[in-house]
């Protein structure tokens, strides 16, 4: 196995508020790097978007790589509190990546047993070499790698062709009058379409102003009774108490309620006769549909007798252009007869003129 891979992919990283979005952290497909750290003897995940680390990321044991989908992938890192997301130009990149990421945690949890053997050996811990370098350099250009180990950019998906649409006449050889009729019928079963997407509408407008306006009278019923509540309360508060100040001041706070439930229940009975309209509204537009439906049909019965018309006259035509191909060949039949009748006559009158010189 080799120390380093490079490939190219989009990085993103989970969004540590909600935990479920993903947020882009390269405007395009940058380099991502595997390579070993020979100064910690760990394997890390590395990518730089011109000069900031975008990733940072310590392979460890536990770690798992996820596919999320043909061409998107994932792994989790503990130590640095978030999700990392790539995403590739195609399956065959992330395939790669992930048998890569498979290799490195292998080659992970055989550093750490070694690392856990070589501590049980010793006596002492060993100290870490001061002036050990990376066997990769954490640089740009070690990084992002050569042109040639570069992975393409992600494509776009090209947009679907357009199919064959399904009102396409069957017949060309009908004539005028039947692709008049089409166009028409086809005329009537749009407006019949629109009429039903504004009649579903209509119908849960209509079951929610109605039960907007049973909600409306309980309510105006409810105000009604606290109107007369605080009419009694009033009268109740002008007999018992004996303070006429305070009794003056109570009952001009609840003229104030009374007036402003009474403004309350004005708007709300302008509100259910407008309610009452729209629902006048969609009758006249249901009865509008139910005679543009009727007219369809209507019509739809009139092209099938014009078409059984049509056809009828389409087999008088055949038949009657047989009967003068069959005419015609008699008529040829004739004339040949006719030739050979008369070729017959000439050879006699030549006879009969030879016979009368001989004479």
């Amino acid at each position: 196995m080799g120390k380093n891979f490079y490939t190219r992919a989009h990085v993103f990283q989970i969004d540590p508020n909600t935990k479920k979005n993903w947020v882009p952290t390269s405007k395009h497909a940058v380099t991502v790097s595997y390579f070993y750290d020979s100064t910690r003897n760990v394997y890390r995940i590395i990518s730089l978007d011109g000069s900031k680390a975008i990733i940072n990321s310590t392979i460890t044991p536990n770690m798992t790589f996820t596919k999320t989908s043909q061409k998107f992938g994932q792994w989790a890192d503990s130590r640095a509190n978030t999700v990392y997301g790539l995403g590739f130009s195609s399956e065959h990149h992330l395939s790669k990546f992930a048998e890569k990421f498979q290799e490195f945690k292998e080659a992970a949890r055989l550093a750490k047993e070694k690392s856990q053997e070589k501590m049980e050996l010793t006596s002492t811990p060993s100290q870490e070499s001061a002036g050990g370098d990376l066997q990769s350099p954490l640089t740009p250009e070690s990084i992002n790698g050569t042109d040639d180990e570069r992975a393409p950019d992600m494509t776009q998906n090209s947009e679907p062709r357009p199919e064959p649409t399904q009102n396409a006449l069957p017949f060309s050889h009908r004539g005028k009058p039947t692709q008049a009729l089409t166009s028409i019928s086809k005329h009537w079963e749009a407006e019949l379409a629109t009429l039903k997407g504004n009649n579903a509408k209509l119908t849960a407008a209509l079951l929610e102003s109605t039960a907007n306006v049973k909600q409306w009278k309980q309510q105006l019923a409810a105000y009604q009774e606290e109107a007369e509540r605080l009419h009694k309360r009033v009268t109740e508060l002008e007999c018992v108490s004996s303070q006429a100040n305070a009794v003056h001041t109570h009952k001009t706070e609840l003229n104030q309620t009374i007036q402003e439930l009474e403004e309350t229940l004005k708007v709300k009975e302008e509100e259910i006769e407008r309610l009452k309209q729209e629902i006048d509204n969609a009758r006249e537009l249901q009865e509008q549909r139910d005679s543009l439906t009727q007219k369809l049909q209507e019509v739809e019965i009139r092209n099938k007798d014009l078409e059984g018309q049509l056809s009828d006259l389409e087999q008088r035509l055949e038949k009657s252009q047989n009967e003068q191909e069959a005419f015609r060949n008699n008529l040829k039949t004739l004339l040949e007869i006719l030739d050979g009748k008369i070729f017959e006559l000439t050879e006699l009158r030549d006879n009969l003129a030879k016979l009368l010189e001989r004479s």
